[in-house]
């Protein structure tokens, strides 16, 4: 079982040289995210991380969530996991982005998801709890009465209350609209919620005293449909007036799933009014407007799916150190360039095309998600108007990528961990295997990656003809212009590969603005193809970015081998990776026709 070292100084260069810390610094409210503060954060974070939580993560997939029928039905968490999350309330880190008025400390996103890259990497089961409490804040936050904030934020932000979102139902999932669950007005302000909801992470456990749930359902007049559809704050424990803990609620985990991983995160079947009447209904209370509850629940989605897009990454990372780790140690074969005496596996050009794989896809994912997180900062908080706009459209492009590239990459990272440990990756007392298991969810989680992909082309594309992205693709060109200037034969195939790839985001997007009216069909069936090229093509431009920062330190006489080592992955990168986006280009613009001449019988 190999440990977990937070690669901080990877993650330090990037939040430097790529995101621009000092940047997001100098934003209103984020004075306080100096880099040296910065530093000592993520330095304290790694510790926490490689100390605590890392080392439950096998035992805690071994061990897995238990159910009882107890009081209505309770859950208990592995070993570990109660205590691992006490101190991670009592260091403060669960508010470590929020609202400073609840007493968060107001600290960039940026800063938030290196930090939570950590957390998912050194234990993904663990770090879904304040995950899901994160999406349930930043609701209540901007959604939320002045009521909802004082009764919840406080506790919810110092992490001794989590939060949950509950959404789909066994009938709807995906489509939302098909959701039952009723909420009854009581004459008094509040309701009572029924219904069943699946999937609900962290439903019920036992590392917090209370937990709040927010509930889609159905008001008796609502419209069917998604503009029927409203949003309630459901506490597990009734909140008094002065603060303290009432009565409990109708509110009951009925079962777990059985899943395939994050073993050690209770994936609760949840029932509000309807476990064997134990109070006649769960009492709840409207957030914001009555059938405005799946805007307000978008707010925690789009929350959500960058942070499920940061658990690919780590997993990716995760997978990454234990197959070095093994690579390193495992000694079997010869070296094929005629050596008699035995290797370490590491030395096999396959294994190291491999790890390869794995290290320069992880380092792409990282460049972009935190370049994204960097610009909802900015959108946020900006003194131009138009600049804010301008971050906010970057970021509402990029998050189907985030959540979906990153997703559908970290399965392929996690998989090649698997591949280098050879047979041994296939067995369970390894730990290889589970990094895939657990990587598996990611893609379904918040939206399945063909739903991200959809949003990407609809939404984010053919609806403003492609405006964004022209945006984007004109950013990307300056980044070839500035390789064209350096005189180095592996600039040379950077650019090269970039300048193919930018070339194929474009033709592709073209093709998807002049056909999506007429014949959506056939161009969603590249949605996916789209979606994983655009992830390529950006990922290496903040590859290529990142190489060219290397370069000017090592001309300033810098001697950090960490240097020319990004040089070189991001070379690889380019020959390996962005070598396949003329590929996905074709399969955009040609797949369609074949695919929708498929009938029915031929499948």
């Amino acid at each position: 079982m190999s440990a977990y070292t937070p690669p901080l100084k990877d993650m330090q260069f990037v939040l430097r040289e790529l995101a621009g810390i000092d940047r997001v610094a100098q934003l209103p409210g984020y004075e306080e995210a100096a880099p040296e503060v910065v530093e000592a954060i993520l330095e304290e974070a790694g510790k926490f991380a490689a100390g605590v939580l890392a080392p439950l993560n096998f035992s805690g997939d071994q061990e897995g969530a238990k159910w009882s029928a107890d009081d209505g039905g309770r859950v208990t968490t592995p070993a570990g996991f109660k205590e691992a999350y006490a101190q991670f309330a009592e260091a403060g880190w669960n508010g470590l982005a929020c609202d400073q008025e609840y007493g968060g400390q107001g600290l960039p996103k940026l800063v938030s998801a290196a930090v939570l890259e950590m957390w998912k990497a050194s234990n993904m089961s663990f770090s879904l709890c304040p995950m899901l409490t994160l999406g349930a804040i930043e609701a209540l936050q901007l959604c939320g009465s002045t009521q909802q904030k004082a009764a919840y934020l406080p506790n919810m932000i110092s992490g001794k209350w989590t939060g949950t979102m509950n959404l789909t139902e066994p009938q709807a999932g995906s489509d939302l609209a098909a959701i039952r669950s009723r909420a009854v007005p009581q004459g008094d302000g509040s309701y009572k919620i029924f219904g069943n909801k699946i999937f609900i992470t962290y439903g019920d456990h036992d590392m917090a005293e209370n937990i709040v749930h927010l509930v889609l359902a159905r008001t008796p007049d609502a419209p069917e449909g998604v503009k029927g559809i409203s949003l309630f704050v459901v506490p597990k424990f009734m909140v008094q007036p002065d603060g303290s803990l009432g009565a409990r609620n109708d509110a009951y985990c009925v079962s777990i799933e059985h899943k395939l991983g994050i073993h050690g995160s209770p994936t609760c079947v949840m029932a509000f009014g309807d476990a064997g009447n134990f109070g006649g209904g769960a009492v709840g209370t409207l957030v914001g407007k009555e059938n405005e509850g799946l805007k307000y629940m978008f707010i925690m989605m789009n929350a959500a799916r960058f942070a499920v897009g940061l658990e690919g990454l780590a997993l990716g990372e995760r997978a990454y150190q234990q197959a070095l780790g093994y690579a390193r140690d495992r000694v079997q074969g010869r070296d094929i360039a005629g050596s008699a005496a035995s290797v370490a596996i590491l030395h096999h050009p396959d294994v190291r095309r491999m790890l390869m794989l794995m290290k320069s896809q992880n380092e792409a994912m990282r460049a972009l998600s935190y370049t994204v997180a960097a610009a909802n900062d900015a959108a946020a908080r900006h003194p131009e108007e138009a600049e804010r706009k301008r971050n906010q459209a970057y970021v509402d492009l990029m998050i189907p990528v985030v959540k979906g590239w990153l997703t559908e990459t970290s399965n392929e990272v996690a998989s090649l961990g698997v591949q280098v440990h050879g047979g041994m990756g296939f067995i369970e007392e390894t730990g290889a295997a589970q990094h895939l298991r657990d990587a598996r969810i990611t893609t379904i989680y918040e939206g399945t990656t063909g739903i991200q992909a959809n949003d990407l082309i609809g939404r984010k594309i053919a609806r403003e003809g492609g405006a964004t992205l022209k945006a984007v693709i004109a950013l990307m060109r300056q980044t070839e212009g500035d390789l064209d200037q350096q005189d180095k034969p592996e600039f040379a195939v950077i650019k090269a590969a970039l300048a193919n790839g930018i070339k194929a985001v474009g033709e592709a997007a073209e093709y998807i603005v002049a056909h999506y009216g007429a014949d959506i069909k056939a161009v969603s069936v590249g949605a996916v193809p789209f979606l994983k090229l655009l992830g390529i093509v950006a990922g290496g431009w903040q590859m290529a970015c990142a190489a060219l920062v290397a370069e000017s330190k090592i001309a300033g006489g810098d001697t950090d081998a960490f240097y020319p080592a990004k040089i070189a992955t991001t070379r690889f990168y380019a020959d390996h990776v962005l070598s396949a986006a003329p590929g996905l280009a074709h399969t955009v613009i040609h797949g369609g026709a074949g695919a929708m001449a498929v009938t029915d019988e031929m499948l």
